[in-house]
């Protein structure tokens, strides 16, 4: 699986749309990639129709939920201590029931109630409907764990409530799952089989987004590239669909010109992308419209040949440099950003030197680095030895991560006495009198606030750059608003 943003980010708990006639309270955090947050945006809309509105206080929760993540063993340990903190307060607070959700809930299933006894719940990614009949089983006094996986589920009947909204960016699912068995990677363990959602039940949730004021959607999924819809979600279906049915198919690149064409005036990004999947037509639907964003999230994870194969990464380097040559001629603007992994088994030193001359290739705008975390269960888990030394591991990801920060820096200075559009998402985090936003290529922008105001697009000349963010000021309104 592809990482879609930082790991073990937390989630606040904050709702907007409170019911007065609910009468409990959940807290709920994610952590992990994008679709941790959109699940809990899901889950929060379940519970929301069963009496729970969400609070920021966890001591004054009824139901405590945390969203898991299971890619990295650190991100494990990372919810391990706030379950802690949550039997700490629930000590207090006897009523109190803890549960747990997501990719960990799904890959240590039971091991949480039989051997741990530190929550009450264990809930899969594709479970979260049955969540009113596990709280029941518990208030009867009963253990409850659903972690079945489902090869249909996609959740495009429900309406999410926004978490962590700002009011102007929103997450939307269009796939779950994935197909792909990176060997390094738990996700098709854990959240099970890749499946499609219902263009029409996308087009809805970004026209109720549209009617409530926001402007950017991220089209998300594991493996956005090889969304297909004819009728049915699975991908392993289409071969057994009907002419009529296949003739009619909706696959990534038309969802992403229905969006474009349906919603004008609304910023779209979408993620995550997968190299043997990212198709040149991809490329001329997001060349061809404004407001598709000039961003693609392109993980690679290593640069060297012999470490593709061993990961079953189903692309060469040389196919990669192909296909970033490919999108540097049809999208010249388009910033790119990766995905690394130092330390593979097995990796060599020239292995190494690779990963650093791919990037030296592409240099990227920015990327998500991390060292080789074995994780049980996976293919690497079980047939590869941790054979680099962690020092070793250490080592080589610092030196990835200094040649990321010249290339971020490379690229951002290009912006220097350039003009660029902003999407206004909140007050800059080091200056009250500045606002944050970013610009098509997913970049911060920070500039003084004047009579704007969250939610505008704003022209923006740069001045001065950092390695991670465009300084300027803004020159007045662009066409989008």
């Amino acid at each position: 699986m592809e990482k879609i943003i930082e790991e073990s980010k937390q989630g606040e708990s904050l709702v907007l749309e409170n019911k007065p006639e609910n009468t409990k309270k959940l807290f709920i955090e994610s952590y992990g990639c994008a679709m941790n947050f959109s699940d809990s945006e899901v889950v929060a809309s379940i519970l929301s129709s069963n009496g729970y509105n969400t609070t920021q206080k966890l001591e004054e929760a009824d139901l405590v939920l945390v969203n898991t993540c299971s890619i990295r063993d650190k991100a494990e340990q990372t919810i391990r201590k706030r379950l802690e903190k949550y039997n700490a307060v629930k000590r207090i607070n006897p009523k109190m029931k803890v549960g747990v959700l997501g990719c960990m809930a799904e890959r240590l299933k039971s091991q949480f109630l039989e051997e741990e006894k530190i929550v009450d719940l264990v809930v899969g990614p594709d479970a979260y409907k049955d969540l009113p009949n596990l709280l029941n089983e518990v208030e009867e006094g009963r253990d409850a764990i659903n972690v079945i996986l489902s090869k249909e589920e996609t959740y495009g009947d429900i309406s999410p409530v926004r978490l962590m909204t700002n009011g102007v960016s929103a997450l939307v699912s269009i796939t779950r799952g994935c197909d792909n068995m990176c060997t390094f990677c738990v996700v098709p363990f854990t959240r099970g089989r890749e499946r499609s959602r219902d263009p029409q039940s996308i087009l809805k949730e970004i026209q109720d987004l549209w009617n409530h004021g926001y402007k950017e959607v991220t089209l998300l999924g594991q493996n956005v590239d090889s969304y297909l819809w004819y009728g049915g979600g699975l991908k392993k279906d289409f071969v057994n669909a009907s002419e009529m049915q296949k003739a009619t198919a909706v696959d990534f690149d038309h969802l992403l010109e229905m969006v474009a064409v349906g919603f004008p005036k609304m910023r779209i990004r979408f993620s995550t992308s997968n190299p043997q999947d990212m198709h040149e037509s991809i490329l001329h639907v997001v060349a061809k419209y404004p407001n598709i964003c000039e961003h693609i999230h392109l993980p690679v994870q290593s640069g060297s040949n012999r470490i593709l194969k061993e990961m079953n990464r189903l692309h060469t380097r040389e196919e990669y440099m192909t296909l970033i040559d490919k999108i540097n001629a049809i999208i010249p603007n388009c910033a790119i950003s990766q995905d690394m992994i130092a330390g593979f088994p097995t990796e060599t030193e020239q292995d190494h030197q690779d990963t650093l001359s791919l990037m030296e290739y592409v240099k990227y705008s920015f990327g998500y680095m991390y060292s080789y975390s074995e994780r049980p269960g996976t293919l690497a888990g079980r047939k590869m030895e941790d054979d680099v030394p962690e020092d070793t591991k250490a080592r080589r990801l610092q030196e990835i991560v200094d040649l990321q920060q010249v290339h971020a820096r490379f690229r951002t200075e290009q912006y220097i006495g350039q003009t660029v559009e902003v999407l206004v998402e909140k007050v800059s985090k080091k200056s009250p009198n500045e606002f944050s936003g970013r610009n098509s290529q997913s970049i911060t922008v920070v500039f003084p606030k004047e009579n704007y105001k969250i939610g505008d697009f704003v022209n923006v000349l740069v001045e001065r750059t950092t390695s991670a963010t465009l300084i300027g000021k803004a020159i007045g309104l662009s066409e989008m608003n």
